[in-house]
């Protein structure tokens, strides 16, 4: 399917190009890597650009925080970090779920988003257990792919639409929403 994957075709500064040139006039935001955590800070009266930091250069949390961003609608969009909280590693099964249930569309998203630039995709529970294995993702990878699915039926969001087709321009993948097969067996 995909080309081997070189560095200099995957920086993240051709995410942040795409990003801003789409969203930075429209939405008055900006995607910037380097941070320590992934973060999104709204507009403030000092700073008139709502800005949205992915962690340090890594690709995939660029399309992930993307996700998240395309995905909040006007008022979690004026919320620091989209008004969510964040349970770090060794969460309980409750939190954990809590946690599956509001990153199954960023997921999905990213998804898209990585296939529209032929950059592998992983799902991500972000929880270790005990012993340092992950848990079992059955369930969400499932849920993931169903919700992949359901966008291919019914048309992606707005402005995901807008990354995706930018997405694929830039890296000249060509990808046809329509021809994608979104599987829950694909997912690693």
């Amino acid at each position: 399917m995909a080309a081997a994957i070189s560095s200099q075709s995957m920086t993240c500064t051709r995410l942040e190009t795409v990003f801003n040139r789409c969203f930075q006039q429209s939405e008055n935001t900006r995607l910037l890597g380097g941070a320590a955590e992934p973060f999104y800070q709204p507009a403030e009266p000092e700073y008139d650009l709502h800005l949205l930091f992915y962690r340090e250069d890594f690709f995939a949390s660029a399309l992930h925080e993307v996700a998240h961003w395309c995905i909040a609608g006007a008022q979690r969009r004026k919320q620091v970090d989209f008004g969510y909280w964040y349970a770090p590693e060794g969460r309980s099964n409750k939190q954990q779920k809590s946690f599956e249930a509001v990153e199954v569309k960023p997921q999905a998203l990213e998804w898209y988003f990585s296939l529209a630039c032929s950059y592998p995709f992983q799902i991500s529970v972000d929880n270790f257990c005990d012993s340092g294995e992950l848990p079992d993702t059955h369930c969400f990878r499932s849920s993931v792919a169903a919700q992949a699915r359901q966008w291919q039926f019914d048309g992606l969001p707005v402005r995901a639409l807008q990354f995706f087709e930018s997405l694929s321009d830039e890296f000249k993948t060509g990808v046809d929403i329509d021809s994608l097969n979104f599987e829950a067996e694909a997912l690693a």
